[in-house]
């Protein structure tokens, strides 16, 4: 899918309101675009009026340095509401997100966004939209409402794009598994306004419902959620650490503030971003949903925002594929549809950034325009993701099938794997793939720190040797490092991500050096 990412950062040296945008990535080479421009002071008064009218956020009230220093927060650029509300509100929404856009798509940057929209429309898929935003005073904003003219959708509501935020300060993705099913890992920490029991009845009901799959069964992917109800850390991590969930889904009460503010798990016991961040990449997972309203809105100081300091920041710079944050507070029959939709798309095999459009388009319909519902989700999405979540139906993995011929089953060997440490395990090995690695999704289980997700495969091949059925056995190594050793006349040899024959009595190392002798045998019938 072809991507056009832009980047905001403000100025230093030229004054307080001068930014450059520029596109970091264009799906084609001249359009590497850049502007140097000055923040209006219109789009000050109307970011005033907007923060008046719908920000619930106490104690928040974040504006650049621009609405501080030159705008009368008495000044009001549209008219007075007359008569409803509602018409006001909506409105205001309206010419904030018209004037977002003029200032971003203004010169050589409208050129870039529409040629990438049209290689976009002539490839027949969407254009993948995603904005980096550099400077903190500005995160706040919301982006995701921006509109080119009345009348036509918001970007987050666009057909032809999928709207997303990023940054370009990250570690690098962790490998990820190849999944067919959504596994949920829901956490309720503390938070004296939940019944915590009868929440996670529903928000398990609600990630799991599945009456809207009709006679796409087939391709519906299963979803199973594991609840845990105000774990410790200790708790949380190793539930991570150990089994294989793609998505991380938290509800509960937290604390804005640096390295990703801090999240109640039960009384007196919190992570903050960055320790949440480091279980969530060594379990290999692809997305964090955080139902709380502090998920994507930066800590401040007297109005001044921290740098790099909102939760789905500080996740999606350490690593975790997507993150997906509240900007303000948020209801529960809003949340419960928003997260509802997000799971039915999701269970369709959606890319993430799609299943959160289709999901944003269903509180748009719930809670009409004029409501500020759809504009809260907010999601991040590491620059190097791809968005997907679950295999498409088609695109599934293919299990290496057992070639056995069946009235020759009786005359063929069968191999394992075993320990040679004391009171070792042995671990027979399948007709087939035998996956080997350190969580729980595997064949064989090696909890070892050094031993990768996914470290090595064994693959049994059936072949015939005139009328002779003959099983072989080989050796590929996929770990991240390439910490795969084999035992040889040399001494132990690594094996970098190569296929190695296996014979009877070879002696194998997983992960480090110093880590357990593994022997592969071979058993005759």
């Amino acid at each position: 899918m072809p991507s056009l990412n832009l980047a905001i950062a403000r100025l230093i040296n030229t004054g307080t309101d001068t930014y450059a945008i520029w596109v970091v990535k264009a799906p084609y080479p001249s359009g590497y675009v850049l502007r140097d421009c000055v923040w209006p002071v219109e789009l000050s008064q109307v970011w005033q009026e907007w923060q008046q009218l719908f920000a619930g956020h106490s104690g928040l009230n974040l504006s650049s340095r621009t609405t501080q220093n030159q705008v009368n927060p008495s000044a009001n650029s549209l008219p007075p509401p007359v008569g409803q509300t509602s018409g006001y509100s909506s409105r205001l929404m309206q010419h904030l997100g018209i004037l977002l856009w003029r200032w971003v798509f203004d010169g050589p940057i409208l050129g870039s966004f529409e040629r990438s929209r049209g290689i976009a429309m002539g490839q027949h898929t969407r254009l993948r939209f995603r904005l980096e935003i550099r400077d903190p005073d500005l995160i706040a904003l919301p982006w995701e409402i921006m509109q080119r003219e009345p009348g036509q959708s918001a970007m987050s509501l666009s057909q032809d794009l999928l709207f997303s935020r990023t940054t370009s300060e990250v570690e690098p993705l962790p490998y990820l598994r190849i999944d067919q099913a959504l596994n949920i890992l829901l956490v309720l920490g503390h938070d004296e306004n939940l019944q915590l029991s009868q929440e996670a009845a529903i928000l398990e009901q609600t990630l799991s419902n599945s009456e809207q799959v009709g006679n796409n069964f087939q391709a519906y992917a299963p979803c199973k959620v594991n609840t845990l109800l105000q774990p410790t850390p200790q708790e949380l991590i190793q539930e991570l650490e150990t089994k294989a969930y793609n998505v991380f889904f938290y509800a509960g009460h937290g604390l804005p503030g640096p390295d990703g503010g801090k999240f109640m798990l039960r009384s007196g016991m919190t992570l903050n971003g960055i320790e949440l961040a480091q279980a969530l990449t060594r379990g290999g997972l692809k997305l964090a949903v955080f139902n709380a309203c502090w998920g994507a809105l930066p800590a401040a100081i007297n109005h001044q925002a921290i740098p790099a300091s909102s939760l789905a920041e500080v996740l999606i710079r350490n690593g975790v594929p997507a993150v997906l944050g509240m900007r303000d507070e948020i209801t529960d029959p809003e949340s419960r549809s928003f997260i509802q939709s997000l799971a039915e798309a999701l269970r369709s095999r959606k890319p993430i950034d799609e299943a959160v459009a289709e999901a944003r388009q269903e509180l748009l319909t719930l809670y009409k325009f004029n409501q500020p519902a759809w504009t809260l989700p907010v999601l991040y999405l590491h620059p190097d993701f791809d968005g997907e979540l679950i295999k498409s139906f088609d695109e599934g993995i293919t299990e290496l099938p057992d070639t056995g011929i069946p009235s020759f089953n009786s005359n063929l060997t069968r191999a394992c794997l075993r320990s040679l440490s004391p009171g070792g395990k042995t671990w027979f090995l399948r007709a087939g793939v035998t996956r080997i690695g350190r969580t729980r999704d595997n064949d064989i289980v090696i909890p070892e720190p050094s031993v990768s997700k996914r470290h090595a495969e064994i693959l049994c091949r059936n072949t015939l040797t005139g009328s002779n059925p003959v099983r072989t056995y080989y050796l590929q190594d996929f770990s991240t490092y390439g910490t795969t050793w084999c035992l040889g006349p040399n001494g132990w040899q690594q094996i970098l991500r190569e296929e190695v024959t296996l014979k009877s009595g070879m002696q194998l190392k997983f992960g480090s050096s110093r880590s357990e002798t593994w022997q592969f045998m071979i058993e005759d019938s």
